[in-house]
């Protein structure tokens, strides 16, 4: 600022920290008489100096500076960093509606919504003691984790072999749309204020109010922790089936059969989810340091994915399949053919083994059947041919692999049934929008980073960054193995399930370089990360609801200790435990997925209201977001919701309109200035301009009454009272149901003084109306 002497002891200095410039301001051109000591105060990006003869507005606020050598020196009353916390920690949060703190508010505000003293303190406090993440620890690590699970091992070939690479390419780019769309929406949200604990549900609950955010948010949380489950499960049986079928049975001989297969999943699943318990019970700071150890697993055996895809470009891997007839072709089993596919696979009818004769085993499987069609009438097996089911880049198999072949249960191909006793046949309905369903499970988990945004150093800048990498890296992931499975690999295989073709091998495993263990140990180790990653967040989603007292029955599990959500993260490991134990989570994959979409829908449509309605308080820092985009994501995620199931789709919209109704009728008394007020409001002053617009017609007159009431006021008990209470419901005959009554009182004296009997007049004349 200049030294001129015709200044003015008035004077605000904005600091433009991007220009490096700074402009005075005079606020009064008739300087005052005398002179004093100089004294500044700094709220925002403004500072106010003025001499230290003029008394403060505040008395609270004053300050003296007894040490000063300079005129006009500035002294903040508090420091940049903190007036930047305290700015970022306003968003979304409670106001306190004293007098003084609105005004206070008014005068300084900066966007969003201003916490009290109290909430800052409990902000800052709680802050101190998170895990201060990264963008890469704390969001992409998590997401990418979370994300890549089993599917890409255990499914994908066969999504390819069913629908085709064209349409399994549509499938993954239309569910990595909606979860890119959301992502983008999240990422709005997320810079326009600070993100506590809680995530998505916090930034549903404050954009679209308690009861959506309630009732999305416990959803969200039940989702998440029955997913855990499921990736628990799904680690058990690649252990059981895959890479100790002998040495882990501990129930019967087959572990084929699902019973049997069952009981060993309860066993193994429930040590398994106490080793994960005990790890996230430790601290998110250890989960964060033994993550990326499963994380380097997965991506190795990734890796080993490609570069078994750019050897079969010059040595394909050895692993023979046996194929009987033309048009369609029948897939042998090998367990039909011994596990010898090159020996036993022969159209003959006699076989030998050293000396002795005996009858071929494929001949045996088919022949001896009253109704078989692939044998003739010379004793042999027609069409009988040994062919490589993983060709590789060299023998190219991508024009193979373009056409579907969606089946009915029991089919080998459209409207031809198949004999499950020696060759491979659809063990169920397979349809497009069945694909979509079973896919979409494997996009999930890109709320891993928000649902830790309480551990974050900066959630506003890592969770968009964070999450929008993690969901382009898997998609180019997902896609790339899409279109070099389809293009190694040959289509009969593609359609067999289980790999009972091929002796219950992965495919994926035999197509990988060096070894097939490195495949089995990194599909392992992608289900138990993503199971670590889903029962660290899913406790704190929880904790973030209970700390709002939405539903009062969760108030015990807002508590922490050593800053971690400890009762909540418990009663997760029990409702994850009830998973394990039903085992067979097939059917409850469908409503799992719903409950994810849900909450994507939610965020989609929070972004899309708070652009539409052009709030001041909406103004995020993320710019690559547009209110379409939303809308295509709100849309998006229904359409996959009834596209994957559309009865699993109604059981979840029902249920959050339970918890919603729930929420409403215990009185979620929270105002965080969210969207549907917001939308109220617009509303209401869009219908206030159309009837001013023109004189109202006869038919649609209705009372309209202003009416002036007097109230009196008991010195014993210090209680008002109406003195002519009938007056209002003479009134209210009046109006007769239809009209409105506006009651005025009048209170002598100071507003500051009488602000505590305001809410006590305004209740009696609503008592009356």
């Amino acid at each position: 600022m200049s030294n001129s002497s015709n200044r003015s002891p008035y004077h605000v200095s904005f600091s433009d920290d991007q220009q490096q410039r700074k402009i005075s301001i005079n606020l009064d051109d008739n300087p005052l008489t005398g002179s004093g000591q100089g004294s500044g105060e700094k709220s925002g990006r403004f500072v106010v100096i003025k001499p230290s003869d003029v008394p403060d507005v505040n008395e609270n606020d004053k300050m003296t500076n007894s040490n000063a050598t300079n005129e006009h020196e500035k002294i903040p009353l508090q420091t940049e960093s903190n007036v930047l916390l305290k700015f970022n920690e306003s968003i979304f949060e409670d106001q306190d509606h004293g007098p003084r703190t609105v005004l206070d508010q008014l005068y300084n505000y900066t966007g969003g919504i201003v916490p009290n003293a109290v909430e800052a303190e409990k902000q800052t406090a709680v802050r101190q003691n998170s895990a201060n993440l990264g963008t890469i620890f704390g969001v992409y690590l998590p997401c990418v984790q979370n994300i890549i699970g089993v599917i890409v091992f255990i499914r994908l070939f066969w999504l390819i072999g069913i629908a085709g690479v064209p349409q399994t390419l549509l499938i993954v780019v239309v569910c990595s749309s909606c979860t890119l769309l959301t992502a983008i929406s999240m990422a709005a949200i997320a810079t326009n204020g600070i993100v506590p604990a809680g995530g998505a549900y916090f930034m549903i609950s404050r954009s679209l109010g308690p009861e959506f955010g309630g009732a999305v948010g416990l959803l969200f949380y039940l989702g998440n922790t029955f997913a855990a489950s499921m990736y628990i499960v799904g680690a058990v049986e690649i252990i059981v089936k895959y890479m100790c079928p002998e040495k882990c049975r501990l129930f019967g001989d087959d572990v084929e059969i699902p019973s049997i297969a069952f009981n060993h999943y309860r066993i193994y699943g429930t040590l398994l989810l106490i080793i994960i318990g005990a790890c996230v019970l430790i601290g998110i700071k250890f989960v964060t340091k033994i993550a990326p150890l499963s994380l380097l697993a997965v991506i190795i055996s990734l890796l080993c994915i490609y570069a078994g895809v750019i050897k079969s470009s010059f040595s394909p891997p050895d692993l023979p399949i046996c194929l009987v007839g033309l048009n369609p072709s029948h897939l042998i089993k090998s367990s039909v053919l011994h596990n010898d596919v090159r020996t036993y696979c022969r159209p003959d009818k006699w076989c030998y083994e050293g000396n002795k004769t005996i009858l071929c085993p494929l001949y045996a499987s088919i022949c001896n059947k009253p109704t078989n069609t692939l044998c003739s009438k010379n004793d042999y097996v027609e069409n009988v041919r040994v062919e490589q089911g993983i060709p590789g880049l060299k023998n190219w198999q991508l024009s193979e692999n373009l056409v579907s072949h969606y089946r009915q249960a029991g089919e080998i191909e459209r409207d031809i049934k198949g004999d499950s006793t020696f060759e491979v046949v659809a063990q169920e309905i397979t349809s497009f929008l069945i694909l979509v369903g079973i896919y979409f499970p494997s996009v999930t988990g890109i709320m891993a980073g928000s649902n830790r945004s309480g551990d974050l150093r900066d959630p506003s800048r890592s969770i968009p960054r964070g999450t929008i990498a993690a969901i382009l890296t898997t998609s180019t992931i997902y896609l790339s193995n899409v279109v070099f499975l389809g293009a190694c690999v040959h289509s009969s295989l593609l359609r067999d399930k289980f790999g009972d073709s091929i002796n219950k091998q992965l495919v994926v495993a035999a197509l990988a370089w060096p070894n097939k263990w490195v495949i089995m140990i990194g599909a392992f180790c992608s289900t138990v990360g993503a199971g670590l990653q889903t029962l660290t967040g899913a406790p704190r989603l929880l904790q973030a609801v209970a700390k709002d007292d939405l539903v009062p029955i969760l108030g015990r599990l807002a508590k922490s200790y050593r800053g971690e959500p400890v009762p909540a993260l418990f009663l997760t490991l029990l409702i994850c435990q009830c998973g394990i134990l039903i085992a067979d989570l097939d059917k409850l994959t469908a409503l799992l997925s719903m409950f994810f979409l849900l909450c994507y829908g939610f965020v989609n449509l929070a972004c899309a209201l708070q652009t539409i309605l052009r709030a001041p308080s909406w103004r995020p820092r993320f710019r690559f977001y547009h209110w379409i985009l939303s809308l295509m994501g709100v849309l998006l995620s229904i359409s996959i919701m009834f596209m994957a199931s559309w009865y699993f789709a109604l059981i979840a919209m029902v249920i959050a309109i339970v918890i919603y109704k729930f929420i409403e009728y215990k009185g979620a008394e929270k105002e965080w200035g969210d969207g549907i007020r917001g939308l109220s409001m617009s509303a209401a002053r869009y219908a206030l301009y159309r009837v001013d617009e023109a004189p109202p017609h006869t038919k649609n007159w209705r009372p309209q009454l202003l009416a002036f009431i007097n109230v009196q006021r008991n010195e014993e008990d210090e209680l008002y009272a109406l003195r002519h209470p009938r007056l209002l419901n003479f009134l209210y005959q009046l109006k007769a149901g239809q009209g409105f009554v506006v009651a005025a009182t009048i209170l002598e004296g100071d507003y500051l003084d009488k602000y505590a009997y305001i809410e006590q007049v305004r209740s009696v004349s609503i008592k009356f109306i």
